[in-house]
């Protein structure tokens, strides 16, 4: 009996099996299909993707080699016009950089604080940092501090490199106490980086001893005796001609 029960049960099974597969044998036949096609197009396109980022890291790299500013510049911005978003806030950066090294002051300062307006991350804070320094010697201390500001935050990676631009703004006003002061304290500060805390114990020095607006004397200018004459005999002028 139960070889009989048995067998009907695997007929019951077979003919659900039959009905399931008549009912959905398609359905399945395209899932699969879909989903080896999927899986052949990501790797098509990961493929893809992978020689698209090593054309523009070939052209990056090749565009960093020419030494002309100018044409490194316009080269830089042709990049940035193709390139995604990271090669292109990348090259638009370095295409900053030449053209401020190109003398286009202006231009590429402008271009630093574009940047820094579309992007919040590495990128626009270095951009933003860059346009500081680049204008330190001509913004007021007010303009930089501004500029500044999203840096100059507890906790901001590039704080203490925004103090230090802040310290020389200091210096250049005159204001030698907070100057000393800012560049004491970087140089203390175990979060700056060691070349930054380097530069700025040397500056809190010079600013203690004086440095900024002490200048010493220049000594009297010595005149070597003729041989044969004391050395305290004075030496008559020159006749003039």
């Amino acid at each position: 009996m139960s070889d009989i029960f048995r067998e009907v049960e695997e007929d019951v099974r077979r003919e659900k099996a039959q009905k399931f597969w008549k009912a959905w044998g398609n359905y399945i036949i395209a899932l699969g299909v879909l989903l080896f096609a999927g899986i052949g197009g990501w790797q098509l396109w990961q493929r893809h993707d992978q020689q698209q980022r090593e054309a523009l890291a070939t052209q990056f790299i090749a565009a960093q080699r020419i030494s002309n500013p100018r044409d490194a510049a316009s080269a830089m911005s042709d990049l940035s016009k193709d390139a995604g978003k990271g090669y292109g806030l990348v090259a638009r950066l370095a295409q900053a950089n030449a053209m401020v090294a190109a003398g286009q002051q202006k231009d590429g300062v402008d271009l630093y604080k574009q940047i820094a307006k579309d992007d919040s991350g590495s990128v626009g804070m270095v951009a933003r940092l860059r346009a500081a320094w680049a204008t330190a010697d001509t913004a007021t201390r007010g303009e930089l501090a501004d500029l500044l500001a999203p840096l100059n935050q507890p906790g901001n990676a590039w704080r203490e490199n925004a103090l230090e631009v802040l310290a020389y703004a200091d210096y250049r006003a005159m204001d030698m106490k907070s100057a000393q002061a800012k560049y004491a304290e970087l140089s203390a500060d175990p979060e700056a980086p060691d070349a930054l805390r380097a530069r700025a114990k040397a500056m809190a020095a010079y600013l203690k001893a004086g440095g900024a607006v002490t200048y010493g004397t220049v000594p009297p200018e010595v005149v070597a005796a003729p041989p044969g004459v004391a050395a305290n005999t004075p030496v008559p002028a020159a006749p003039a001609q």
